[in-house]
C-alpha cells in the first residue's frame, strides 16, 4: 500500500452533524487524515494530543466557544504551526474581523460551497509555515 508523502491531517470541531457529514464528505475525497470531535470542551485536549495541520472550527459550540479556542491554541507555542480556518453561520464582517483578530487563518461563512471549503483548505495547508495569507 502506497501512502502519500504528505498527507494533512484535519481536526474538525463542530457540533452540527449535517455539516460535519459534509465536511467529512469532501475531505475524504480529497484524501485528508480527518476526524471530528463536536463539543468545545474536548477541542483543546485533541488538538493538543494530535497537534493536526489545520483545525476546521466552529465558531458556537457547546461549552467553550470557538474563539475562545482559537486564542488559546495562539497562546501555546507548541502549536504555532496549526492552521485554524473558522466556520460560522454569522458570516458578518465583525464575526470575521473578530476570528481573524484572535488569530484564525481564514474564515468561512455556512452555509458553503463545498468548492469554496476545499479551496479554503488547499490554501490554509498548501501556505505551510509561511505567512498565512491573512489581510494587513
Amino acid at each position: 500500500m502506497t501512502v502519500p508523502a504528505l498527507r494533512h491531517r484535519i481536526l474538525i470541531i463542530e457540533d452540527e452533524d449535517n455539516i460535519a457529514l459534509a465536511l467529512d464528505y469532501v475531505l475524504t475525497r480529497e484524501g485528508y487524515a480527518h476526524e471530528r470531535i463536536a463539543n468545545g470542551a474536548d477541542a483543546l485536549p485533541k488538538i493538543r494530543d494530535t497537534a493536526p495541520d489545520l483545525v476546521l472550527l466552529d465558531v458556537m459550540l457547546p461549552e467553550v466557544s470557538g474563539y475562545e479556542i482559537c486564542q488559546t491554541v495562539r497562546m501555546d507555542p507548541a502549536l504555532k504551526d496549526v492552521k485554524i480556518l473558522m466556520m460560522t453561520a454569522r458570516g458578518s464582517t465583525m464575526e470575521r474581523r473578530k476570528g481573524l483578530e484572535l488569530g484564525a487563518d481564514g474564515f468561512i461563512a455556512k452555509p458553503f460551497e463545498l468548492k469554496e471549503l476545499r479551496d479554503e483548505v488547499r490554501r490554509l495547508l498548501d501556505a505551510g509555515s509561511g505567512p498565512s495569507g491573512l489581510p494587513s
